[in-house]
């Protein structure tokens, strides 16, 4: 490895502020990239546009997620084996991957064509908008392929060090977007179809000009064809990838449910929660871009035993999470109309976007605590212990919380809205007592 790209040595707040800027960037892009089908649709479409997209990116970001917390085993295992000095293994896992996934994507392209009505009428679309999802989920899906692709290369190279590719492949598909946004629905009006079709289109650009920027790129590793198989290695990373992946699964079947109380509230409702939705993805950023570089970061130094660097990184990565995030909590809770603007003319659709985004605005907060966590447990293969405390997050808080808060005569957004920070807080307060008692159960780990 680079020196850049080793994180062993050096400073931890220099060297993790760098590998986290790309990163960043790319999440920038990606939460461009979903935003500005909202924002085309909400200039160039209809009201019910809004709800079928943000409904049906619901949906496909079940699937996405889910994929991403497997890849997440891919990630910590070749930062742990590079930190190891192994880096013959890195090929193998790479042909597992590859194997395992084109299974799964022809899996998942089947259900999301044959199932989408019925994954639109779990989500209680509004019956205005019910055509819409289902057109969304359904073009969406018949490019899973290739959304699976873009992650896993991703995940490859973050493992690696490397968060400067994955900038450049997002930022490829984020500019074919944009230009297929506004060439479908814009100026063809094909609506959500457009929409969904030129998410499928700048998808299959990026992996095919990744592809290409890769073959031109020294490698750490070799591999070849006969490593594409079922090898020990795809049983490794998805022991490690999986609780990841099974929490992203509820998660996400969470934010379903929770689409489908405020869908109950009418198209109104439905449409501010969807332009809320895709503000609240940038007001994640931070917070996701830490978790990322905290899961590499720590991998690299756990292989190394350098456990002093693994721990002081995640204190590192909580400062300068809760720096940023106090001035994102200020910014959404005095001008979240203002932003939301940018998405919809709709007066009434402003509204009930910044509504909800000032009961949730403290989430910029404090999850920059929890995902330093997560990052943390993540890069030492914790993730079934990442898992439990996603789930009862989930399920003990967020959702009672956002259903209680629904059914209310005069039910509020802003309430609705409050119970993600009260679960982040909640989660908190776990992953501090877990990380002292894992202190005191593995010596190791006070080093």
């Amino acid at each position: 490895m680079s020196s850049t790209n080793n994180f062993t040595e050096g400073s931890i707040a220099k060297k993790l502020i760098r590998f986290m800027f790309p990163i960043l960037g790319a999440l920038i892009l990606q939460a461009m990239y979903g935003a500005v089908d909202i924002l085309v649709v909400g200039r160039f479409g209809t009201t019910e546009g809004i709800s079928g997209v943000s409904t049906g990116s619901i949906v496909m970001n079940l699937v996405t997620f889910t994929i991403t917390g497997l890849a997440m085993g891919i990630t910590v295992l070749i930062g742990r084996y590079l930190g190891e000095n192994h880096p013959e293994r890195v090929g193998k896992i790479i042909g597992g991957a590859i194997f395992f996934f084109a299974i799964t994507g022809v899996v998942l392209m089947v259900l999301l064509l044959g199932f989408a009505p019925v994954f639109a009428r779990w989500m209680q679309a509004p019956e205005e908008a019910f055509d819409h999802t289902v057109t969304y989920i359904r073009i969406c899906g018949g490019g899973i392929l290739f959304i699976i692709a873009y992650n896993l290369i991703s995940s490859i190279f973050r493992g690696m060090g490397n968060s400067r590719l994955p900038l450049i492949f997002v930022a490829i598909a984020c500019a074919t977007n944009i230009v297929g946004d506004l060439f479908f629905v814009a100026v063809l009006n094909m609506n959500v179809a457009g929409a969904a079709l030129a998410t499928v289109l700048a998808q299959a650009v990026s992996v095919v000009l990744s592809l290409w920027i890769i073959a031109r790129q020294p490698l750490p590793f070799a591999m070849s064809v006969k490593d594409i198989r079922w090898s020990v290695e795809v049983r490794r990373f998805l022991v490690v990838g999986s609780p990841i992946a099974i929490q992203e699964v509820l998660t996400q079947l969470s934010f379903l449910a929770l689409c489908a109380f405020i869908n109950r509230l009418g198209i109104g409702a439905s449409s501010g929660y969807g332009v809320a939705n895709k503000l609240v993805s940038f007001v994640m950023l931070i917070p996701s871009a830490l978790m990322q570089s905290m899961a590499s970061f720590v991998a690299q130094n756990v292989g190394a035993r350098r456990e002093d660097r693994a721990r002081h990184a995640m204190f590192t990565g909580m400062g300068i999470g809760a720096c940023i995030g106090v001035v994102v909590m200020v910014l959404v809770f005095f001008f979240g109309d203002v932003i939301s603007s940018i998405f919809s003319t709709d007066p009434a659709v402003i509204a009930r976007s910044f509504e909800y985004l000032r009961g949730f605005c403290l989430e910029a907060l404090v999850t920059s605590v929890l995902f330093s966590f997560i990052g943390y447990y993540n890069g030492h293969s914790k993730t079934v212990f990442v898992m439990v405390q996603g789930l009862a997050q989930t399920f003990l808080v967020r959702l009672p919380v956002s259903y209680v808060m629904s059914i209310q005569p005069d039910a509020s957004l802003t309430m609705i809205g409050l119970a993600a920070p009260i679960a982040t807080i909640f989660g908190i307060v776990i992953n501090i007592v877990y990380f002292f008692w894992l202190r005191r159960k593995e010596p190791a780990l006070r080093a």
